[in-house]
């Protein structure tokens, strides 16, 4: 019987006591769902339960007398029980919107000449819808990741996509600059519930074992995306009779085909909710209220549920000295590349003499250096199951503390080299080195924090993920007084100097990790827990 632990009802185990049933009882036929009969004598029913075409299993002792609604073994409706290609089908379609919104974030901002020559706008606030995009990003996940579970991922895959491909068309027909940075607004909050989704898609339908490669996919999708976006539109802005709006009109047409994608070849993936609905239909078809899916046992309110993903994000940032150091580098790194996002076009025309087309190609390296950070995290993987017996959560850290080192190297490289006497391609190498890096910290922000947080892991990284879109809120708002005051090259060398600050955090947590988390009250709590489910499972045995 497939187990899934993310369910509550899965995690409270009940001893057997006097008062409990000791006779079987039999659930009446409903449906080719395989039921559980909450009784402890297999012996005296098995024979009956044959009869019935119901497949027997070891049951759960509760003290109620409810039929737990499972899948049979082999069970196609199972999510993990999906061919390969199926998978492999809903992995890229997943996937493609990651890239898809990862695209939308760059590409705005190759259309901002044409946009504040048609909308009247300044350089400020066209740079204040490449923000609030970032905001949008941050903030939606704390409340509406709370739906998805409750209400299922195919249904939020529909809703996300539709309402992206919308806000690009009210981009697209803006009459002014506000209805811009609303619509941006809206469009971060819209991706990124969608995007958040695709994590807990490939999970729901690969095995443990199985997702490195996918989650893998889904990393460098959503980052290499950032270079190919605006490599597209910035020959788009280049061309007088395109410009801005068409850069987002491209984005409607490739969010309508995604949109008709996820009709024909998404399906639900939630285990949870699929057995909820299950246990619904037999209860409906049956008039007996007893069929129940475990996630319907102890299930908390929605309400408490969007408090709980509100508020424990927020406790473990200002709490977690592992969150914060963390949150802070991640947070760093990315208002960097939002920076280099919104500015990388204008030094390169203004020092090279680059058209806007030309301009947007430069951004290719971010792609490239993607793939360098995904082949570095491949070595890291080799490293981190070769160690972890010593270090454990703390082997995921070698590679981190190689970027570390790399990161602020390329901010240099393209600080001291962007200049006419030194050929385009040196700044952009230093560019390449600076994304590699930022590729592999990335990755490993994820991995390490989930290791270390496990039951808490998906608010730990909420956290981090609040912390690194507000800081790519922000940075761009201020980069080009920066620039103006002190220059594209001593901006950039302050970031790198600030960059150099920071190579610590990873040498300080692969030496005192251990230490660190052993005077953490979430990290003791997370021990207890750990300890808790291994006793629960000798008493099983």
């Amino acid at each position: 019987m497939t187990r899934y632990q993310g369910d509550l009802a899965f995690h409270s185990i009940t001893r057997k006591s006097a008062n409990q049933v000791t006779e079987p009882v039999i659930p009446p036929i409903a449906a080719e769902a395989e039921v559980v009969a909450v009784i402890p004598a297999k012996e005296k029913c098995e024979e009956n339960l044959e009869c019935l075409d119901i497949d027997f299993h070891a049951p759960s002792l509760v003290e109620d007398q409810s039929f737990y609604v499972d899948f049979k073994d082999g069970d196609m409706r199972n999510p993990v029980n999906f061919s390969p290609a199926r998978k492999w089908v809903m992995t890229i379609n997943a996937c493609a919107f990651a890239g898809i919104v990862g695209a939308a974030v760059s590409s705005y901002a190759m259309g901002y000449s044409s946009m504040i020559r048609d909308l009247d706008c300044t350089l400020f606030q066209a740079t204040m819808g490449l923000s609030m995009y970032a905001l949008g990003v941050g903030l939606a996940p704390l409340v509406t990741s709370s739906f998805s579970e409750e209400f299922g991922r195919l249904l939020f895959y529909i809703i996300s996509s539709l309402m992206f491909m919308l806000t690009e068309v009210m981009i697209a027909l803006a009459p002014n600059v506000q209805t811009v940075i609303v619509a941006r607004f809206l469009g971060g909050a819209f991706a990124s519930t969608g995007s958040t989704l695709v994590a807990g898609t490939i999970a729901d339908i690969w095995l443990p074992h199985q997702r490195g490669f996918p989650m893998s996919l889904y990393s460098v999708g959503i980052v290499a995306s950032l270079g190919l976006g605006p490599s597209i539109a910035g020959w788009i802005e280049a061309n007088p009779s395109l410009g801005w709006r068409w850069i987002q009109w491209v984005h409607v047409i490739v969010s309508g085909v995604y949109f008709i994608s996820v009709l024909l070849f998404m399906t639900e993936t939630r285990s949870a909710v699929i057995l909820t609905r299950m246990a619904r239909k037999i209860r409906k078809d049956t008039g007996d209220g007893r069929y129940r899916a475990r996630a319907e046992k102890n299930k908390p309110s929605l309400a408490s549920m969007i408090r709980i993903s509100c508020t424990r994000p927020l406790h473990l940032l200002l709490t977690e000295p592992i969150v914060q150091s963390f949150s802070l580098w991640i947070g760093f790194i990315w208002g960097v590349l939002y920076i280099l996002i919104d500015s990388v076009s204008g030094e390169f025309q203004s020092v090279y003499g680059f058209g806007v087309g030309e301009t947007g190609t430069v951004f290719v390296t971010i792609t490239i250096g993607s793939l360098l950070g995904y082949l570095a995290n491949v070595c890291q993987e080799r490293l981190y199951h070769k160690y972890v017996h010593r270090k454990g959560p703390d082997a995921r850290l070698y590679i981190a503390c190689v970027a570390s080192v790399v990161l602020p190297a390329g901010m240099l490289v393209f600080a001291w080299t962007t200049r006419p006497d030194v050929p385009w391609i040196v700044p952009l190498v230093g560019i390449t080195f600076f994304m590699a890096s930022a590729f592999a910290i990335y990755q490993v922000v994820f991995v390490y924090l989930a290791d270390c947080y496990g039951p808490y892991a998906s608010s730990a990284l909420a956290g981090q993920s609040l912390c690194r879109n507000i800081l790519a809120t922000v940075f761009p708002l201020f980069a080009t007084q920066m620039f103006d005051r002190m220059t594209y090259k001593w901006a950039d060398t302050l970031f790198a100097l600030i960059a150099v600050a920071m190579i610590p955090i990873p040498y300080i947590l692969f030496f005192y990790g251990s230490r660190i988390r052993q005077r953490s009250p979430i990290s003791r709590k997370i021990l207890d827990i750990e300890e808790e489910n291994k006793r629960a499972n000798l008493e099983k045995l």
